[in-house]
């Protein structure tokens, strides 16, 4: 009988291990810091604490255990304050080191436990080559490189959800995996992005390989069988139904390729010598589903905001336009007059993106260009920080 690593173990009870940047931290203590940011996520978002009496939110009341949990938790709290910006940890003292605790001691307190005493000695056996192969791909996850483009995705599920727009539904059959449809397993969503050729198993099933977005930021490429085997370990594993039709959409287009949003301009109220000096040409350009005050309510402790408040100038609203591609475009046009700058947070340094040194007039411009179509006619001209013919 061949004894498993704790890795496979885990992996089997679809407990997937992100994998973080290159760190010092173990597998254990990287899934405590996936957890503990989906907190802050919520935080940022919602400008409060979550509820555990929520009705609302599919994931407030999970969230609101887990952060009651990893409070209680020593260990998990001595981990987790270099990290905590938001301040949602009490103050507390490790009783015991980090790196001698038992890992699965530490996933037990945070809520992430086998169902079953049985399992754990099944899980012992031999499996299958094919089997140890498709539970590696589900744990083998890497950093999404191309993140931003559906993260839009993840909050405008949120948002149907919330607004009883989209259903949640116990997961049932494989047939129900395709590409666009979004999957809730072990709290944390996931998007099928795409999808490779039908090819068929040594044992005769049909699989195809997929390219799987999670909303930590993570992706894997994992078997459509892989993906169905830890959905259905997980007792709490959802599929997230389509959206109800929006007389916004046009025929055979999906609710992620036509969609409504707006368009909103933000200045700094920073006091970094370099924004004071420019304040009223360094702009903020972003694209949102959702309502813009919320997203900006908490902006002095987000790098993305200078870490510091901010005045919105102007808003566009628009209908029609794939909102991940419009923003995409906005700041493709003008990325000459991206503002160079460097944010330091907890020690880490960040260069947020989205931060123009140009006038309100040329975004004006930008903005009725792509909205008419006429963009691709046009340059901008550094030199004259102005809109030209190409």
């Amino acid at each position: 009988m061949t004894e498993q690593s704790a890795e496979e173990i885990l992996a089997d009870l679809g407990v997937v291990l992100d994998d973080a940047p290159k760190s010092n931290y173990s597998p254990w203590q990287q899934r405590v810091i996936a957890g503990f940011k989906d907190i802050q996520t919520f935080v940022e978002d919602n400008n409060r604490l979550p509820r555990k009496d929520a009705e609302d939110g599919l994931f407030e009341p999970i969230y609101a255990i887990r952060l009651d949990r990893i409070k209680n938790l020593p260990a998990a709290i001595e981990l987790l304050q270099p990290l905590d910006f938001q301040n949602l940890l009490s103050s507390g003292t490790s009783e015991y080191n980090l790196s001698s605790i038992d890992p699965t001691s530490i996933l037990e307190d945070l809520g992430i436990n086998p169902s079953h005493e049985d399992d754990i000695t099944r899980l012992r056996n031999v499996r299958s080559s094919a089997e140890r192969k498709a539970v590696e791909m589900i744990a083998n996850r890497s950093q999404c490189l191309t993140f931003e483009e559906f993260k839009p995705i993840f909050e405008q599920v949120r948002i149907d959800i919330a607004n009883k727009v989209r259903q949640t539904r116990k997961f049932q059959l494989k047939s129900e995996i395709e590409i666009g449809r979004v999957f809730i397993l072990n709290g944390q969503m996931a998007y099928v992005a795409d999808k490779g050729e039908d090819f068929i198993q040594d044992y005769g099933d049909r699989d195809a390989r997929l390219r799987v977005i999670y909303d930590n930021g993570t992706e894997n490429n994992v078997l459509m069988r892989s993906l169905q085997r830890a959905l259905n370990k997980d007792k709490n594993a959802r599929r997230v139904t389509e959206a109800e039709t929006s007389p916004l959409l046009k025929p055979n287009q999906s609710h992620f390729e036509q969609n409504s949003g707006t368009i909103y301009v933000l200045r700094s109220k920073s006091k970094i010598e370099q924004i004071v000096k420019n304040r009223n040409l360094i702009h903020k350009i972003g694209v949102t589903r959702g309502d813009v005050k919320t997203r900006i309510s908490d902006a002095k402790k987000q790098p993305t905001y200078l870490m510091a408040d901010v005045e919105l100038v102007k808003t566009y609203e628009f209908s029609g336009l794939n909102t991940v591609k419009l923003e995409q475009k906005i700041h493709k046009f003008l990325t000459s007059a991206r503002l160079d700058i460097t944010i330091t947070q907890n020690g880490k340094s960040f260069r947020p993106e989205e931060w123009f040194l140009v006038p309100i007039e040329v975004i004006d411009e930008v903005v009725e260009a792509i909205l008419n179509r006429s963009i691709k006619f046009l340059k901008f001209d550094k030199s004259t920080s102005s809109i030209v013919n190409r």
